[in-house]
């Protein structure tokens, strides 16, 4: 009998510890013809029993050994490319099944306008006992960079580039579409690798439908397509467009769930998808509304601030009688400033939801193997006009201080560097991680722990995230030196760019020439207080060759997707 080798492969290590990438050899055996004599006229034309077995052995690689065995006529062309097809066919279900268990969950979560100070183990004021857990069990980013406003973020975030390389290079106040049919993204990139695919939350890159989430690599959604959304009726701001977009599959849920804290129904969602029998891993993409503003947190968090006592503005009307202000740590009691105290409370209603996400988790025996990313889209808000939706309310200076000049659409560190952190119990150890980093490279990262290999990318701009994998698992203690730039284009254009400890900045309404920039060292200046600039002209001249190179890879003008 004549054994074949039809196809041949190895056994490769992958770039995160003990995880291999490996494909199969198939042998197919071809017998003699002497073996097989020629079939008598109307003999029987069922074919020879078919053999098949399949071994599997792990081993530290994780690595699988499939053998399939067939005798095959070979003077039947036909009965042979039948069988040899449904040999394949069979042997890549099993592998599929053994390279599926192999693959982990992928959480990511992005909070809304939660600035560096806004978290627990920041700031010992806040009270965020889910995500400290988190945070300190994990991988935590002490330089974590994003890009100043929500929409610029998710691009970077969900395309692995910066914004600026599809024209994105502020908020989509029109909420017109963002990314060209066909963009290579996070969730057509999993879904491409054999990843169940779900986002809940806020999409943020084109409000209407047909731009919505379900045609860049999604399953399934649910949510709302635009900005920020009232609280409890789940809507735009009234007489917007897109003041109505509460959706699942992009399409409207009759009475958009009025009536229910959007935070508690993303929560509830993304438990009913983790407990939901999944064939294949997930990716569970969940950017929540908290704690942008509007604020608004009743019963079991906080009363309405508009009922404060006119006797004493710095209490809330039978603040005795609501149980929330018996938190366990006390902490939302100790503000006394009643913005401050409110954004407490929406910061912590987000942590108890965030925390049920992960008690499902746990129940449902997945903790272990699911990766959690979290990180807010950019600073905190410094204040609110209060306008601009029912019963809004007008908050000045209501977030935690920071230790950065900058808040939200700023490119200073206040606006662009916030928390963020990886977690993955056993296989991420717990550390602080000081090596300056963007959350365009979280694309790349997880393609790289998902064993999905990243596309070369010709009719489409390049990937500008690198593979954090080796300093994530303890491979290494640095990452090659790049530059990580930063722009944000709202009268006036402000503009930054990152190499090592220096950092230059501007803001102009042209585009910044050698002599505009502002230079700071980070490493002695991380409140960008001296401006070094004129001390420093080579270093400022190289780090604007570096922004120039940039901005040239920038597209100018919107992008309108092909149909």
């Amino acid at each position: 009998m004549e054994v074949r080798l039809l196809s041949r492969a190895l056994v490769r290590p992958g770039s995160t510890p003990g995880r291999f990438r490996f494909s199969l050899t198939v042998f197919v055996a071809l017998p003699q013809d002497d073996q097989f004599p020629p079939r008598k006229p109307h003999s029987s034309l069922r074919s020879p029993r078919r053999r098949f077995t399949i071994e599997r052995t792990i081993h530290r690689s994780r690595a699988y050994a499939l053998r399939f065995f067939s005798p095959i006529q070979p003077r039947n062309h036909i009965v042979k490319w039948l069988h040899l097809a449904w040999s394949v066919l069979v042997i890549a279900a099993a592998l599929g099944q053994a390279n599926a268990a192999d693959r982990p969950n992928i959480l990511v979560i992005l909070s809304d306008d939660q600035g560096w100070a806004d978290i627990g183990y920041h700031n010992p004021k806040v009270y965020t006992p889910n995500l400290d857990r988190l945070a300190t069990a994990g991988v935590r980013f002490t330089r974590h960079y994003v890009m100043p406003q929500c929409t610029p973020t998710r691009v970077a975030l969900f395309t692995g580039r910066y914004p600026g390389r599809f024209g994105i290079t502020g908020l989509q106040a029109t909420n017109d579409p963002v990314l060209p049919y066909g963009t290579v993204t996070l969730a057509s990139l999993l879904k491409a690798h054999g990843y169940e695919t779900y986002l809940v939350g806020k999409w943020h890159m084109g409000s209407a439908f047909e731009y919505g989430p379900n045609h860049y690599g999604f399953d399934h959604s649910y949510g709302a397509l635009a900005g920020a959304v009232g609280a409890y009726d789940h809507r735009y701001r009234p007489g917007n467009p897109f003041e109505i977009t509460w959706h699942r599959d992009l399409r409207i849920i009759p009475g958009y769930e009025n009536g229910t804290h959007v935070t508690d129904l993303l929560a509830a969602e993304a438990v009913r998808v983790i407990k939901a029998r999944h064939d294949k891993p997930f990716f569970l993409y969940l950017p929540f509304f908290a704690p942008h503003t509007p604020l608004d947190e009743r019963g079991p968090f906080v009363d309405t601030p508009t009922q404060r006592d006119p006797e004493h503005p710095d209490r809330w009307l039978n603040e005795d009688a609501i149980p929330w202000f018996h938190d366990p740590a006390g902490k939302i009691q100790q503000e006394k400033d009643p913005e401050r105290r409110l954004l407490l409370a929406v910061v912590y209603h987000l942590d108890d939801a965030i925390g049920r996400v992960v008690r499902a988790l746990e129940e449902t025996g997945q903790r272990e193997n699911t990766v959690i990313f979290f990180s807010s889209d950019n600073g905190p808000q410094h204040s609110w006009n209060g306008n601009a939706y029912p019963d809004d309310l007008k908050l000045t200076d209501f977030n935690q201080p920071i230790p950065f000049r900058g808040v939200k659409c700023d490119v200073y560190e206040g606006g662009v560097r916030v928390p963020g952190f990886i977690n993955w119990p056993g296989k991420i150890p717990p550390r602080a991680i000081d090596t300056p980093v963007h959350i365009v490279d979280w694309l790349p990262t997880i393609a790289s722990i998902a064993g999905a290999e990243l596309p070369v990318l010709t009719d489409q701009p390049a990937f500008d995230g690198i593979d954090l994998s080796p300093i994530v698992f303890g491979q290494t203690d640095t990452l090659p030196e790049r530059e990580i730039y930063l722009v944000h284009r709202t009268p006036p254009d402000k503009w930054a760019l990152r190499c090592g400890d220096w950092k230059i900045v501007c803001y102009t309404r042209k585009q910044p020439a050698v002599d505009d920039w502002e230079l700071y060292n980070l490493a002695d200046d991380p409140k960008e207080s001296r401006n070094v600039a004129s001390a420093y002209p080579d270093v400022v001249a190289a780090l604007h060759e570096l922004f120039v190179r940039h901005r040239a890879k920038d597209k100018t003008g919107r992008n309108i997707p092909s149909p």
